[in-house]
């Protein structure tokens, strides 16, 4: 499972770097236009995932910034954002690099944003909740790049796998 982790967290970060370079190909219209997708606008979504991906690593870790809310608007600027967004994922692989199989199977308790629920979770559940979050929401991201400008960049985990694959032979 470790091994399984530990190469989400690292597809997790190329991915997001893949779909920031495109995103900065748009120009600020384009970046805060609504588009119908759950929070609206590119600029919308990238926020999103960087306000739940701290939500997250706070339960995970117990440090870091939490946002209260999950449509907090972190970062106005992309530029910002994507520097907020790298650190972020960075702090990810090195998290999941440093957790053993006996931390994967430990517990996390935490309250959850939207109610005051009280809630403990095994940790494996929770970084695949977490890992899986950011697929679903790069997926609305796609949606809109290909709206906005008829095309996406490739994100699919098996893109990346093969990457690896290559770059090891």
């Amino acid at each position: 499972m470790k091994a399984h982790f530990d190469s989400f967290a690292r597809y997790n970060a190329w991915a997001n770097q893949r779909l920031y370079d495109a995103t900065a190909e748009l120009d600020d219209t384009q970046y805060r236009e609504d588009r119908g997708a759950f929070f609206k606008s590119m600029h919308g979504t990238l926020n999103h995932l960087l306000v739940t991906d701290r939500i997250w690593m706070r339960r995970i870790t117990g440090e870091g910034d939490a946002p209260d809310r999950l449509d907090a608007i972190l970062f106005e600027d992309l530029s910002e954002l994507r520097v907020a967004r790298e650190a972020e994922d960075a702090r990810i692989i090195e998290h999941v690099a440093g957790l053993n199989e006996a931390q994967l199977s430990g517990v996390i308790r935490y309250h959850r944003v939207s109610t005051p629920d009280f809630v403990e979770q095994e940790l494996a559940p929770a970084l695949a909740h977490l890992f899986n979050h950011q697929t679903h929401h790069r997926g609305q991201a796609h949606a809109i790049l290909t709206g906005l400008v008829g095309s996406a960049p490739e994100l699919d985990l098996l893109a990346f796998q093969r990457l690896v694959a290559a770059r090891k032979a």
